[in-house]
Parts: structure tokens; C-alpha cells; sequence
């Protein structure tokens, strides 16, 4: 099964998220907002801190249950003597619990405007919880 793929997540967040808490995070890298257009609450997701454009198949990685998504788009005005300039800002808030470590076993979405997916190694071992 294919699985949606957050990449570049810093590893002090993934080992944050293994503590077992549920976390918000907001993202703002354009490639994880693409891949997060066509995931829902309640999939799991894989995230690591390997770059998108890095990751390849024996990649570590944790999969996370996404309980919240939100994107949207920020305005943000910039006020100078001479002009007002306006700028837009689009990010994505999700809240996600960790469930287990796994390893990407493939991975597909490597054109710019894919979603990242991978599929991964099922784990022989879950945390209960």
C-alpha cells in the first residue's frame, strides 16, 4: 500500500513525535502542502528527515496517524515609506500521533507537482497504546 510522504521534517520533531503525543506541526515547504492535497484524517502517513529529492528506497522514516489537516493561505503586508507591498504565504497545520517506525520500500512522485508516496516495510513489532 502507498503511503502519502512528508519529507525534510527535522529529526528533533520525529523524535519529539516518538514520545507518543499528539503534535501540531505547520508546514510550509510546497512540495509536502502538494502531497498533503491528497491526504485525509485518518491515513497514515510517512515522515522522515531524508530530502525529497534524497529519499530512496532503505530510507528510515515513522508512520503517524493524521488527525487534523488544515491549509490555508496567509496574507502578509510588508509596510514601506514608499508602498505597501502584499504577499501570500500558503502553509498546512496538521496534527498527527506517532504510530511506528518503518522503512520506505519504494518510492513514486518525483515530478514537480506529484504527491509524494511511498510504500513501505510493515513492521513486525507495534506499540500498544
Amino acid at each position: 500500500m502507498k503511503y502519502a510522504a512528508l519529507t525534510g521534517i527535522s529529526p528533533s520533531v520525529i523524535a519529539e513525535l516518538k514520545g507518543g503525543k499528539a503534535r501540531t506541526l505547520e508546514l510550509c515547504s510546497a512540495h509536502n502542502i502538494i502531497t498533503l492535497t491528497e491526504a485525509a484524517p485518518g491515513e497514515c502517513i510517512f515522515m522522515t528527515s531524508v530530502n525529497e529529492e534524497d529519499l530512496a528506497p532503505g530510507d528510515p522514516g515513522i508512520m503517524v496517524d493524521l488527525l487534523v489537516l488544515s491549509i490555508s493561505m496567509k496574507r502578509v503586508e510588508v509596510v514601506n515609506p514608499l508602498f505597501i507591498e502584499e504577499r501570500e504565504r500558503m502553509s498546512a497545520r496538521i496534527k498527527v500521533q506517532f504510530r511506528g517506525t518503518t522503512i520506505a520500500r519504494d518510492v513514486e512522485g518525483r515530478k514537480w507537482g506529484d504527491p509524494t508516496k511511498v510504500e513501505v516495510i510493515r513492521s513486525a513489532c507495534y506499540r500498544a497504546g
